[in-house]
C-alpha cells in the first residue's frame, strides 16, 4: 500500500498536540525561556503542569469528556428504523499468537460486544469497518472474526480500507448505499460519536447513534482518588482532547457541524472506564 502523506503528517502533528508529549512541551519551552522571559517562562511551565494534570486524573478528564458524551442512549423503539447495524473499529492487536494473528484490541471489543448485542436484538445486517496502514491486514479483517467465533454474529460487509473516521464513513457509504440503505445504527465510543455521525452525514446517510463506552461520570469530583492521576484517566485523557482536536479539524475542513443531540444532560447511569476503583 502507497504511503498516505497527509495521513503521517495528520498523524505526526497529533503526536505534537496530544499528551504525553504536549504538556512536556510547554515545560521544556518553559526551561528554555526562563533566563529571558521569566515571566512568560513560569506561565507556560506552570501550564504544562496543570494541563498534564488536567488529562491524567478523573476530574479532570470528566470535565472534557461531559460535552462530548451528551448522547443518548440508544432505546430498543428505535432499532426497527435502522436497515443496518455499522460497527467503527477501534484499533487492533497484531501480535497475538495464542490467536493464530490479529485480533481486535480492547476499544474495538467493547464496540463489537455492544454491535453484536444489537444484531441479535434486531436481525439487522451488520457492517464493520476499520482498515490498517502499510502492509497490515484491515482492522476488519479482524473484527469480523470475532464476531463469528466470539459473538456468533457474521458480518454481512466488510470495509478494511479506511484509516481514519472520514474513511470509515466514505467507504462504508459505498457499500451501504449499493444495498440501498442509508438509516443505520452507528456503534462507536459514546466520546466519539459526535465526530462520526458528522461523517457519515455528510455521506447522505441518516444515522441512529448507538453510544458505548461512556467515561463520563456522575460522581467524578466527590472522593479524593478522582484528583489523583492513573494510568486509566490518561489514556481516557489522550482520547478526549483527540476528539475535540478532530472536531477542530471537521470544522476547518467546512464539515457541517452536528446539530445538538436529544440529551441535554449527560447520560445518566454512565459509569467511568479511568477510575482506578472500578
Amino acid at each position: 500500500m502507497p504511503v498516505d502523506v497527509l495521513f503521517l503528517l495528520k498523524k505526526l502533528l497529533s503526536v505534537v498536540l496530544l499528551p504525553p508529549l504536549l504538556p512536556l512541551l510547554l515545560i521544556v519551552c518553559g526551561l528554555w525561556l526562563y533566563g529571558r522571559r521569566p515571566r512568560l517562562a513560569r506561565v507556560l511551565a506552570w501550564g504544562g503542569v496543570l494541563l498534564g494534570l488536567l488529562l491524567t486524573t478523573p476530574a479532570g478528564v470528566d470535565l472534557l469528556s461531559t460535552p462530548l458524551e451528551r448522547v443518548p442512549v440508544l432505546r430498543s423503539t428505535d432499532l426497527p428504523r435502522a436497515q443496518a447495524i455499522v460497527i467503527l473499529g477501534g484499533g487492533q492487536r497484531l501480535h497475538m499468537p495464542e490467536y493464530g494473528g490479529p485480533t481486535p484490541n480492547r476499544i474495538t471489543l467493547e464496540r463489537l460486544r455492544y454491535g453484536a448485542r444489537l444484531a441479535r436484538q434486531s436481525g439487522l445486517p451488520v457492517l464493520v469497518s476499520g482498515g490498517a496502514g502499510s502492509d497490515k491486514p484491515g482492522e476488519a479483517l479482524a473484527m469480523a472474526r470475532s464476531l463469528r467465533e466470539d459473538f456468533q454474529i457474521t458480518p454481512r460487509w466488510l470495509e478494511a480500507r479506511s484509516l481514519d473516521t472520514a474513511d470509515n464513513a466514505r467507504f462504508s457509504a459505498v457499500l451501504l448505499h449499493a444495498a440501498g440503505i442509508h438509516r443505520i445504527v452507528l456503534v462507536t465510543h459514546a466520546a466519539h460519536m459526535r465526530r462520526a455521525t458528522n461523517e457519515f452525514s455528510a455521506q447522505g446517510l441518516e444515522v441512529i447513534p448507538a453510544p458505548t463506552g461512556f467515561f463520563y461520570q456522575s460522581s467524578a469530583g466527590s472522593e479524593f482518588s478522582d484528583f489523583l492521576p492513573n494510568a486509566t484517566a490518561a489514556y481516557a485523557g489522550w482520547y478526549t482532547l483527540h476528539e475535540w482536536l478532530g472536531l477542530l479539524a471537521q470544522a476547518v475542513r467546512g464539515l457541517q457541524p452536528l446539530k445538538p443531540f436529544a440529551a441535554s444532560e449527560p447520560v445518566s447511569g454512565a459509569r467511568a472506564t479511568y477510575n482506578q476503583k472500578q
